[in-house]
Parts: C-alpha cells; sequence; structure tokens
C-alpha cells in the first residue's frame, strides 16, 4: 500500500552538498518512523540515517556531523540534507519505513566525483 518516491540525487564534487526527498504516500505518515539507506555496486545496502515519530534521529558512524535527516509530517516527506560529500557516498540512495519488510523504490543516484 505504501508509495514512495525518492528525488535530489545527482553529480556532485568532493565537498559538495546535496538534499534528497522522499515523498510518501498510502500511509499514515506521521506514525512510521522513517530512513535512508545506500548501496554502491558490489556493497551490502546500509542503515545511512534513521527519524523516529518523536523527532529522535540516528546517523551510521560514517557520515555523522555531515548528514542531517529531516522530516515533513504535514507534507509526508523525510529529507536527506547531505553536506561534505565524499567520494565514499556515491551510491543509489533508498527511503523506506524502518522495521518494516516494504518493496523498495527505484531510490535516487548519488554520484560524488572530481
Amino acid at each position: 500500500q505504501v508509495r514512495i518516491e525518492e528525488s535530489g540525487g545527482g553529480l556532485v564534487q568532493p565537498g559538495g552538498s546535496l538534499r534528497l526527498s522522499c515523498a510518501v504516500s498510502g500511509i499514515a505518515f506521521d506514525v512510521y518512523h522513517m530512513a535512508w539507506y545506500r548501496q554502491s555496486p558490489g556493497k551490502q545496502r546500509e542503515l545511512v540515517a534513521s527519524i523516529l515519530t518523536s523527532g529522535s534521529t540516528n546517523y551510521v558512524d560514517s557520515v555523522k556531523g555531515r548528514f542531517t535527516i529531516a522530516r515533513d509530517n504535514a507534507k509526508s516527506t523525510v529529507h536527506l540534507q547531505m553536506n561534505s560529500l565524499m567520494p565514499g557516498d556515491t551510491a543509489v540512495y533508498y527511503c523506506k519505513r524502518l522495521n518494516f519488510r516494504d518493496e523498495w523504490g527505484q531510490g535516487t543516484q548519488v554520484t560524488v566525483s572530481s
């Protein structure tokens, strides 16, 4: 039932910034925890950041201090602000409800390269 559309990815130089957006429909968005994941070729998908219904956030160590996850319950949208991007951040980024076995969306490609 849940529908997810990620957007905002692109090509950026090291040190640059991107803001990803995730539009969610089909559910009561404000009652669910949300998360951003990423996957690079040859690597396992990893949890990057999560935000609970309370607003509490958590991040994987490699992005702490550089990425910020936020949610706008009025617009059923979750964002990922990515600053000081590094080549290692290159991946397809996905948005999903935390701890739910939802189908993955198409994701949005982030490429960090000079």
